[in-house]
């Protein structure tokens, strides 16, 4: 048996034996499934084509292969994050109260992680934009770059709102923000309203997850409801889809004229609450499936690194994508996304991106884990108090 096996094992046990036993395990599942959910499908539907000034433009495969919008409902996850923040904000402010904690300081301790990253991120964008403008490149290209690079960070703000608000949302009904989105999208499809008032769903529209994961941290969820939210939400937006014209597509397209996502739609709000429903019910399972100690090591290590995970996710697509200029246009990384052909070269490019990511996460980690060193983290974040299997989803 190598060194590195024996190592790895060594690893394995340790986060294992540090981890408490009122660790909920399937909440960071659940949180892990939910990132690299995003991560992959941006891989996916994200691609920069250079067009016939020389300058890349972003394109994506759901404008000219509609049929796979069912990509984007695969990897669409976002509620699943914003459910497993809201049970995770309510159950961390609900101990700290307990402890006599102030709100500022916990919420200072629940931001500090979320934002130490993006300082980095900010400045390195900031310096590779400049640089590239000096060097002559095409303000369309460095607009495209920056902006997906830093697209990451509008969802870290309303996150961050939210989190902040949790004392204030913690036990409001999911109802109240679902109709405020209903009669959001009555006026601005239904009545031709005026366009910017589809933006107040982004609060509305992520508060409704939100406040389920408070519902499940106070135990008022139950396997029926999960169930009754995976059908009535996956039916309302296939209802919404088919019969009132919604997207089909989860996420936006460029050029649509409409997207699901940005802002979002009662379609996504709805699609989202059937994750929500399915992430609920198969958290037995994952508890279960997390009891093995290398299952749990993997998790462990990707909610140390979430933040990192996210934010770098596109410029390690990028960095592909540039590096790769230097060897001519090459299938799947910069030839137009309009064939089945394409989907499946974009797909052998994942473990390069898998392989850059990883670059920029050993770069870049310490900004998120406090310059502690990653198994020394690892261990640490599986054996914190947070989040707590204080009241599982309930039978009935």
């Amino acid at each position: 048996m190598s060194e590195l096996t024996l190592r790895a094992r060594s690893f394995v046990r340790r986060v294992d034996a540090a981890t408490p036993a009122h660790r909920d395990r399937a909440v960071d599942a659940l949180r892990a499934l939910a990132i690299l959910g995003v991560v992959l499908g941006h891989w996916f539907v994200t691609a920069l084509v250079p067009g016939g000034d020389g300058a890349l433009r972003t394109a994506s495969p759901l404008g000219d292969l509609p049929w796979l919008a069912p990509v984007s409902w695969l990897f669409q996850t976002l509620a699943v994050f914003f459910l497993v923040g809201g049970q995770v904000a309510t159950v961390s402010y609900g101990a700290a109260r307990a402890r006599g904690e102030t709100y500022g300081r916990w919420l200072r301790a629940r931001l500090g992680r979320l934002f130490r990253p993006v300082a980095a991120v900010l400045a390195l964008w900031t310096a590779a934009a400049a640089g590239m403008l000096l060097a002559g490149v095409p303000f369309t290209t460095v607009h495209t770059l920056t902006k997906l690079a830093l697209s990451p960070l509008w969802f870290l703000l309303v996150f961050a709102a939210l989190t902040a608000a949790t004392p204030l949302v913690a036990r409001l009904n999911p109802l109240w923000p679902l109709a405020v989105v209903l009669h959001v999208d009555l006026v601005r499809f239904g009545f031709d309203g005026p366009a910017w008032t589809g933006w107040v769903n982004v609060a509305a529209g992520w508060l409704v997850p939100y406040t389920l994961g408070a519902a499940w941290a106070r135990g008022e969820l139950t396997r029926r409801s999960a169930r009754v939210l995976l059908a009535g939400g996956a039916l309302a937006a296939a209802a919404l889809v088919v019969g009132a014209g919604y997207p089909a597509s989860m996420v936006g397209v460029p050029g649509a004229p409409v997207s699901n996502l940005n802002p979002p739609t009662l379609a996504a709000v709805a699609f989202g609450l059937a994750q929500c429903g399915l992430a609920l019910l198969l958290r037995d399972r994952l508890a279960a499936w997390m009891r093995r100690p290398a299952a749990w090591a993997a998790v462990a290590v990707v909610n140390l690194s979430a933040m990192t995970v996210f934010l770098w996710h596109q410029t390690a697509l990028m960095a592909v994508t540039a590096l790769g200029l230097t060897a001519g246009p090459l299938p799947g990384l910069h030839t137009a996304p309009d064939s089945l052909t394409w989907v499946a070269a974009r797909a052998a490019w994942l473990p390069v991106f898998v392989l850059a990511l990883g670059v920029c996460w050993a770069a870049f980690r310490t900004y998120e884990q406090g310059g502690r060193r990653a198994r020394r983290g690892a261990s640490r974040v599986a054996a914190s108090g947070t989040p707590r299997t204080v009241r599982p989803v309930r039978h009935g």
